[in-house]
């Protein structure tokens, strides 16, 4: 058996919804505020865009008949991450001065990044260095100072992608040029153009 507890508003004028379920437990209770409640009551009704609808319904859902999260994600076909997520986009629509609040969504860009961008360009200052006097760098050195930095194992793949990030490209040298490098020319033959890279 499951009940429905509605309680009365706060002082911020927010309606809160909670489940009780068999072994007495609550769910997550999650609060609304008028505002916000009208604002997916109107997506609901009015709006034509099925993305929308759905942004609506998981809110009318915990408000009026107390689902909570994890219920709200069952009836929607999501998770609930995505039920939190549309929660958001609710409440940044009812706020008209959201920076949100044209609809548009937000999610997206870069959300598990080992170093921001310009913690990435000074890493890769001295390399760059390096690669204007010798022309060429090998990989693993570059690989095991990043995890050194930031301290933990990473694969060698997040490398090729730091380096491709910043300009950097795969080259394969000539080996047969007079005044080619031996060392980097063995280390091509050993390894492979895969640990090869220069600046663009």
């Amino acid at each position: 058996m499951i009940a429905i507890i509605l309680s009365t508003s706060d002082k911020g004028g927010r309606q809160s919804a909670a489940v009780k379920n068999r072994s007495g437990n609550m769910g997550r209770t999650v609060a609304f505020s008028d505002a916000e409640i009208a604002e997916a009551k109107r997506m609901v009704s009015k709006s034509a865009d099925v993305r929308e609808i759905k942004q609506g319904m998981s809110v009318v859902l915990s408000a009026e008949l107390g689902l909570n999260i994890k219920a709200v994600a069952i009836a929607l076909q999501s998770s609930p991450a995505t039920v939190v997520r549309l929660h958001g986009r609710v409440r940044s629509c009812a706020d008209k001065s959201h920076p949100d609040a044209d609809g548009k969504a937000a999610w997206g860009g870069r959300r598990h990044a080992y170093m921001t961008p310009e913690e990435e360009d000074e890493f890769l200052r001295p390399w760059a260095e390096m690669a204007e006097q010798g022309g060429v760098l090998i990989v693993p050195p570059i690989h095991k100072a990043f995890e050194n930095r930031i301290g933990r194992r990473v694969q060698p793949a997040t490398i090729y992608r730091l380096l491709a990030r910043h300009g950097w490209r795969k080259i394969a040298p000539d080996n047969i040029h007079p005044k080619g490098d031996r060392e980097v020319q063995e280390v091509f033959k050993k390894r492979g153009s895969r640990w090869l890279w220069t600046k663009r």
